[in-house]
């Protein structure tokens, strides 16, 4: 009865039995219902169903609780919330700096202009209130700026790879719109191009526009700064070696240069074609 989940665990406590739910495999199938009121840990099989019921619960909510801990799932929520700050300052600032400009001769534009203003002094009770207004649009830029720190500081452990390949900031990218390191390394390369660009990808299967050739990678230099005739090559060559360097990361977490020897080599030649004049 050693394989038995329920073997040494306490019948009114389900984390012991939740625990070997979780970590353990029987050697060959039993009545394990039988064996349970045998060894006096459930009254009857009804008992057995209850207790086994509480047991998994339990192991379903250490897994989901283990889930949300794992490095990649706060990589994702860290570039979620630093979206969130600096659309959230960004906004703020239109409404600071336009506010400002009824009471100030000379107000900077944009973010700069919100930092001039939440550092003056206010003279009248609408002066307080707009340098207020400001201060907290600072303390979101801020918080997007802490944010950002740690994401690069975390990501090359999290996932090497990818990191290294991408940037910090494009692997956390990615990993938060594929749901999770896991998710990302079981997508094929064409999946990986175009994470992000779902509405485009959806308008395109309905026949209202064309295929898109990217997402977020676009934001990489590989793409981005590549011709606008070669970026579909380049989007494929870079979502290629990303897709590579996700896998390695969740199953292996052994960095490999050779990964980033091979994506600089492609994207010399297909950048070497501009300056040729020709095509793939």
């Amino acid at each position: 009865m050693t394989d038995a989940w329920f073997a040494g665990a306490d019948p009114d406590d389900p984390e012991p039995g939740a625990t070997r739910v979780r970590t353990g495999s029987a050697s060959a199938p039993a009545d394990w219902p039988a064996e349970a009121v045998d060894a006096g840990f459930a009254a009857d099989e009804s008992d057995y169903y209850a207790k086994l019921r509480s047991a998994t619960l339990a192991a379903a909510s250490e897994a989901v609780a283990e889930r949300e801990r794992a490095d990649d799932v706060q990589l994702a929520h860290a570039v979620r919330a630093m979206d969130d700050a600096e659309r959230t300052a960004n906004e703020l600032a239109e409404r600071v700096v336009e506010w400002a400009g009824t009471l100030y001769e000379e107000v900077p534009r944009g973010l700069d202009g919100v930092r001039d203003i939440a550092a003056r002094e206010p003279k009248t009770a609408a002066e307080e209130r707009v340098v207020s207004y400001a201060t907290r649009a600072v303390d979101l830029l801020d918080e997007r700026d802490d944010l950002r720190a740690f994401i690069e500081e975390r990501a090359p452990t999290t996932a090497p790879n990818l990191a290294e390949m991408a940037g910090p900031v494009l692997a956390a990218r990615l990993i938060a719109l594929a749901g999770g390191l896991e998710p990302l390394a079981k997508k094929p390369s064409g999946t990986v191009q175009v994470l992000g660009a779902e509405d485009a990808l959806f308008a395109h299967l309905k026949g209202r526009a064309t295929s898109p050739k990217h997402g977020v990678i676009f934001t990489h230099e590989y793409v981005r700064g590549t011709r606008p005739e070669d970026r579909g090559s380049a989007a494929r060559a870079l979502a290629g070696k990303l897709a590579i360097a996700a896998r390695v990361d969740h199953y292996s977490g052994d960095y490999r240069p050779d990964l980033h020897a091979e994506l600089t080599d492609r994207m010399e030649t297909i950048r070497a074609r501009a300056d040729e004049g020709g095509d793939e």
